[in-house]
């Protein structure tokens, strides 16, 4: 055993505190660095993988079979720049009215199917993976996708989808899979589409073809616009009802991800600069106390650059457990979050890329040497006599000015004395004040990111005190009661909905009352699907969250989301012409609207008047309520439901939707990193005040031979920590609302969404002054264990000590 390793592992059981203190400040960095560079890879790698396994689909384009033959629709195939194609395949889109062994809400329906029929999985364009069962072959089989928007399905179970007949068939569920071009929700055997296109056209689903193909040059959106044109030029004018491509579903299923991207750069870069300040400050701490050893170590024949590597190894050792178990909760941290967005890439499971942990690991080593490094230089420039002759008190006339101050302070001696202690070691004290403030700055932003967080969730939710689901009543083949697959579904016209609104209107204890219906549309400028909700009555009051312009006042007018306008190229103010049920609507877009959503959804609101000679017979699916003061929401409900018996609709108190999963997720991870900034910050702090109750041990037994008591030694360890704590905390606290409005912007634009002001302002004068003593907080629980040990120690044994 070299003398040098003996010196490295005596220091490090020596000084426990510091040890543990470097440890846990490389753990944290490496955690929050981890977690931010796999989810940066996450983004981006796993889908061009997954999508080169599969041969994915570069244009995905839906024809209308009523304007297009299969023929028609297959010549396209021998367009100039198409490299391989795939279809055509018909499609038919149906409304399933059940599914066995599945109880819904009452008021739920099965969202709708868009079914594609293909004889096999493979071919050369968007080689579908099946993850369970096997592909369909005969008649009654179905392979559901498993991005179906709708529950989720097993091999085995049931759908009751409508019939030509006006009945109900049942379809097998024997396979799950999952296209990585989003072709469909669910696939069946060609044969079978004919059958389930009949009953679709007895309802409102659609028929068509789909086509899949593969160019030389689509790897920007100008590129695949100029090739879906080509494909268009080569059937009849209006054949394509529908496109979308590779950039849309990646862009769409990346943004979730997306989102954490900001939020863990700001935590990674607390981390990391936190970690910084603290090895360098336990070095340095370590080499002021240790002057009179580092003189001993060179007067036994040490050179100055075995002292440097002594002191350097004591912070790496706890820095290279430190990583090790950061390396280990991360990747923990970054498989749960990875496990929640893997099924939006493909066929394979998604894992911490090992490049990011040898760079997180490398790098986060590299840090702390370099910074031990230049911190322990100091002990190696160190002459020998020099060390053996200093002691370990500060030097003398250090924060005189500051004590001579103090000391007029109407306040007991013990708590002047150590409210002076900080200046007699400005280097020290000036890095607690920074460990401090990089604690304030995690818990203000945590709670600002939390309150945005809470607002973003809310705004899903309706003002409505009551809502009314317009329930068809059950299927033929299904009761709708327990036990059974017929599942009521909310269907436009085909319930007394004007029953319904008599009904609301005339119920004591109404106060306010809209019907909203859900269509989709198609907006010029773009070829992707448009969520559009059309409301019957003034639906101001219902809570969205306008980010510019104003609420439609009349007919004609609309408010949309972001991404409408991104993908539109359109502002507030401009008229955009919307495409429903092949006629042409104008709309003036007066205003954007907030609409929270992870697939950066295009969402259109407006009045249903304005879709009157595109869709006539549209009737509302959902009416809000919002009732008189002093009504009791449950009363009015069980009364209303006796008017509305005979129309088949259900009221029901409030709104159903809960906190989503990534709003859940994101919570965690605030939780769990701010968590792990303030306990690094208290130790930064603890760490100090060890040291300097250690220094002045010898001048601590003499005041308590003066008299002292213990409660005094305690409130004048306190005190020393107060002031750093009070000043770590208000300068923290305006940072962290800066990184606030700085990390949360991003972290919408990233979703392709901006934030109405409302979710940023989230600080209140009190919650804000509150946080500003989080500092001081902070610095007394890190100061609590060393203030009693200082209070313990007796007065005999702090003389004897040097």
């Amino acid at each position: 055993m070299s003398a040098l390793g003996t010196v490295m592992r005596a220091g490090v059981r020596r000084r426990r505190v510091q040890t543990v203190v470097t440890g846990l400040a490389a753990m944290m960095a490496v955690t929050a660095s981890v977690l931010g560079g796999s989810l940066l890879v996450a983004s981006n790698a796993p889908f061009d993988h997954a999508f080169a396994q599969q041969n994915g689909a570069q244009l995905v384009v839906q024809f209308d079979s009523a304007k297009a033959s299969a023929g028609q629709v297959g010549a396209t195939a021998h367009v100039a720049g198409v490299t391989a194609t795939a279809g055509p395949f018909p499609t038919t889109s149906v409304d399933p009215s059940g599914v066995s062994g599945l109880q819904l809400p009452a008021g739920l329906s099965v969202p709708p199917m868009q079914l594609v029929g293909r004889a096999d999985a493979g071919g050369p364009v968007d080689d579908v993976s099946l993850t369970t069962g096997h592909w369909a072959t005969g008649p009654g089989q179905l392979v559901v996708s498993a991005d179906w928007s709708g529950p989720e399905l097993s091999v085995g179970q049931k759908v009751e989808v409508p019939t030509a007949s006006g009945g109900s068939a049942e379809l097998d569920v024997v396979g799950i899979a999952r296209s990585v071009s989003a072709t469909g929700d669910g696939w069946v055997a060609p044969a079978e589409i004919q059958a389930l296109a009949a009953a679709a056209s007895r309802g409102r689903g659609s028929t068509g073809f789909q086509m899949l193909y593969r160019f030389t040059a689509a790897s920007s959106a100008a590129q695949l616009a100029a090739d879906r044109a080509a494909v268009a030029g080569e059937v009849p004018s209006g054949a394509i009802s529908g496109s979308h491509s590779w950039l849309d579903v990646k862009n769409s299923n990346t943004s979730s991800t997306g989102l954490f991207i900001p939020f863990l750069t700001a935590f990674g870069l607390l981390g990391v600069l936190m970690s910084v300040l603290i090895v360098g400050n336990v070095v340095a701490g370590a080499v002021g106390a240790g002057t009179r050893r580092i003189g001993i170590l060179k007067a036994l024949g040490f050179t100055p650059g075995q002292v440097v590597r002594a002191y350097v190894g004591q912070a790496l050792i706890p820095a290279v457990v430190g990583t090790l178990l950061g390396a280990v909760l991360g990747n923990l941290a970054a498989g749960q979050v990875l496990a929640a967005t893997e099924q939006v890439y493909g066929t394979t499971s998604l894992t911490v890329a090992p490049s990011v942990d040898v760079a997180v690991i490398a790098g986060t080593l590299l840090m702390v040497s370099v910074t031990a490094c230049l911190t322990a230089l100091r002990a190696g420039r160190l002459r020998t006599v020099d060390a053996l002759a200093v002691g370990r008190t500060p030097r003398p006339g250090r924060g005189r000015r500051a004590a001579r101050i103090v000391r007029a302070l109407p306040l007991p001696r013990p708590v002047t004395m150590g409210l002076a202690q900080p200046f007699s070691r400005p280097a020290r004290s000036m890095a607690m004040v920074t460990a401090i403030l990089f604690g304030a700055v995690a818990v203000t932003f945590a709670y600002g990111m939390g309150s945005s967080l809470q607002r973003i969730q809310d705004s899903k939710k309706s003002n409505a005190d009551v809502t009314v689901l317009s329930v068809a009543p059950p299927h033929p083949g299904g009761s709708g009661g327990p036990g059974s697959s017929g599942i009521p579904a909310a269907r436009p016209g085909s319930v007394d909905t004007a029953a319904m609104s008599a009904a609301i209107a005339a119920q004591p204890g109404t106060r306010l009352w809209f019907g909203a219906a859900d269509s989709q549309v198609t907006a010029a400028g773009t070829t992707d699907a448009v969520d559009l909700t059309a409301y019957f009555g003034d639906a101001s009051w219902a809570g969205h969250q306008l980010v510019s312009g104003s609420w439609f006042t009349r007919p004609g007018e609309a408010v949309v989301s972001t991404p409408f306008l991104t993908a539109t190229g359109t502002k507030v103010g401009d008229t955009v012409v919307l495409t429903d049920h092949g006629k042409a609507v104008p709309v003036r877009i007066s205003g954007e609207v907030f609409v929270a959503s992870s697939g950066a959804a295009m969402s259109v609101f407006t009045d249903a008047r304005t879709l009157a000679a595109a869709e006539p017979g549209l009737r509302p699916q959902i009416f809000s309520i919002a009732l008189k003061s002093g009504t009791d929401a449950n009363r009015y409900t069980d009364a209303l439901n006796t008017v509305l018996g005979p129309t088949g609709a259900i009221a029901q108190v409030g709104d159903s939707g809960g906190a989503s999963q990534m709003v859940i997720l994101l919570d965690a991870l605030t939780g769990l990193l701010t968590l792990m900034l303030v306990v690094v910050a208290g130790l930064g702090v603890l760490n100090s005040v060890v040291l300097d109750t250690r220094e002045r041990v010898r001048d601590l037994g003499v005041a308590k031979a003066l008299g002292m008591t213990p409660r005094q030694t305690l409130a004048m360890v306190i005190a020393s920590v107060s002031v750093v704590g009070v000043v770590g905390g208000v300068v923290g606290v305006p940072i962290g609302v800066l990184l606030q409005r700085i990390v949360v912007p991003a972290m919408g634009q990233s979703a392709g969404l901006r934030l109405p002001g409302e979710m940023l302002d989230v600080y209140q004068v009190l919650p804000l002054t509150l946080l500003g003593l989080g500092g001081l907080v902070i610095a007394v629980l890190g100061s609590l264990l060393p203030a009693g040990w200082a209070a313990r120690t007796r007065t005999a044994v702090a003389l004897r000590t040097e």
